[in-house]
């Protein structure tokens, strides 16, 4: 483990570990999803091991202030910690959290703080990443993480709105990493 993601680990640790014991473990699940297609993202492994750490440091009650924890992630680890804009701007945006800022009128907010990130590969990864890990940590598919999000926040929930809007974006990104990964030697 490197510097930045022995980093990320204690700073999401510290944030989730105690708060939400169940997102600390959708978390790690997400970053060991990261640590297996690393080679994918070359020179940008770290970043994403580090954003997929810590994706979901917003929920953490003391961090909630705008209820939308792609934002109020981004802020914390921007403001409390000087992160890299790179990473702040991946947890910013991470699975098409515009479409869901949008929802939530938060969008002007979200773009103009933390424009969307560079490099297609790396924001696809971090959806696959994200996408493909249950609440618990445990490997899904992207379909039954969809269904599994809907049905916990129900259609008619902002977060339900977003994830009927996403899921194309979703499943599309998946596709493409998966994709990548079978194209590369292991």
């Amino acid at each position: 483990m490197n510097d930045v993601t022995r980093w990320a680990t204690q700073v999401a640790a510290a944030e989730l570990a105690d708060a939400l014991p169940r997102r600390w473990a959708h978390c790690r699940g997400v970053a060991s999803r990261a640590t297996e297609i690393r080679r994918i993202v070359g020179g940008e492994a770290d970043l994403l091991v580090a954003a997929a750490m810590l994706h979901d440091v917003g929920y953490a009650p003391r961090l909630a202030s705008t209820g939308f924890h792609p934002l109020d992630g981004a802020r914390f680890l921007r403001d409390d910690h000087g992160a890299d804009t790179s990473l702040t701007r991946l947890v910013a945006h991470h699975s098409f959290a515009l479409l869901e800022a949008e929802e939530r009128g938060l969008r002007d907010d979200l773009v103009t703080e933390f424009p969307l990130p560079e490099g297609p590969l790396m924001v696809d990864a971090l959806v696959y990443c994200d996408m493909t890990t249950t609440p618990d940590g445990g490997r899904t598919t992207a379909e039954e993480r969809v269904a599994e999000i809907l049905g916990r926040y129900g259609d008619d929930s902002a977060v339900g709105r977003f994830i009927r809007r996403a899921a194309p974006e979703i499943f599309a990104s998946v596709e493409r990493v998966e994709a990548v990964l079978a194209a590369q030697p292991r």
